[in-house]
């Protein structure tokens, strides 16, 4: 018997397809895709924690070319929540995969920490960066440039290339704009703390958040806090982002497409791509020779 979630996904209201696509094809797909998203909400230690019903048949549309420009992926969690490492799995899963099947311009990352405002003059006056920070927060939406990172994003899904900025973490708080040349590509993926705010959420496709409890992120904290040679600053830096975490980050929970668990092993984040991954090879790729 056909499962609510799937009942809910196939009968979507609002889908627009390119004029001419098969709905059929796309309802296959979508049926595919959504035994590879019940079967992993099944196993024990899942790593998705919740998913809208519409995520599931947007993903299909884009996967069976019903939508045929670039997918943005946006990931947003407080801070050791695990966004970077999953991001970064995501990407080597996806350009594993592009290499050996010779696609070109398969998927390009846009950091968000690139995009804090350049505050060299501010911390040249303060002295050093330490006597900077203690009066200036970094942990709120306002010190990052998301309007910047937008508009970035949208002229990419446009087809555009960018000029993107990069933002030195020595600690000199400085940013040099137009560094970087990036090129459109299939999929356009970034996480961040911030990356659900309203000045930049709706520039992603699928909108993720990472959930993390707050006992594990506290011990990755310190984990990376004494990498860092924080010292006795590494609690005041913490309770700082977890009280603004609570205004501008965990809100977004609520509105995200995909809730993912901080906490699961990496190796099954590596297997549940590879079966979305095989997906597309079976859809579009099967006895189609690699001439590169």
């Amino acid at each position: 018997m056909t499962s609510q979630l799937s009942m809910n996904i196939v009968n979507s209201e609002n889908i627009s397809v390119e004029a001419g696509y098969s709905i059929f094809n796309l309802k296959i797909i979508t049926k595919r895709l959504l035994d590879i998203f019940e079967q992993e909400i099944k196993r024990p230690n899942s790593i998705i924690i919740s998913i809208n019903k519409n995520a599931i048949t947007k993903m299909a549309m884009f996967i069976s070319g019903a939508i045929e420009r670039s997918a943005s992926i946006g990931i947003a969690g407080e801070t050791a929540s695990g966004k970077s490492t999953i991001t970064l799995e995501m990407i080597t899963s996806i350009e594993r995969f592009a290499k050996e099947f010779c696609i070109d311009n398969a998927i390009t990352r846009i950091n968000s920490d690139d995009y804090y405002y350049d505050r060299s003059d501010m911390v040249k006056k303060a002295g050093s960066f330490a006597n900077f920070a203690n009066n200036y927060d970094l942990d709120v939406p306002d010190a990052i440039e998301l309007s910047l990172m937008n508009e970035h994003i949208l002229q990419l899904l446009n087809g555009n290339s960018v000029m993107l900025p990069k933002y030195d973490m020595s600690g000199t708080a400085k940013r040099f704009d137009n560094q970087i040349l990036v090129n459109p590509s299939k999929v356009i993926i970034s996480e961040g703390l911030f990356n659900l705010n309203e000045k930049v959420k709706n520039a992603f496709d699928f909108k993720i958040y990472v959930d993390i409890s707050k006992e594990v992120q506290e011990k990755r904290f310190f984990l990376r806090a004494n990498e860092r040679n924080l010292g006795a600053s590494a609690q005041n830096i913490l309770d700082n982002a977890s009280q603004k975490a609570q205004i501008y980050i965990k809100p977004c929970k609520e509105t995200a497409d995909i809730v993912l668990s901080g906490e699961a092993d990496i190796e099954k984040y590596k297997e549940f791509l590879n079966k979305i991954l095989n997906l597309i090879e079976e859809i579009h790729l099967t006895n189609i020779p690699c001439l590169c």
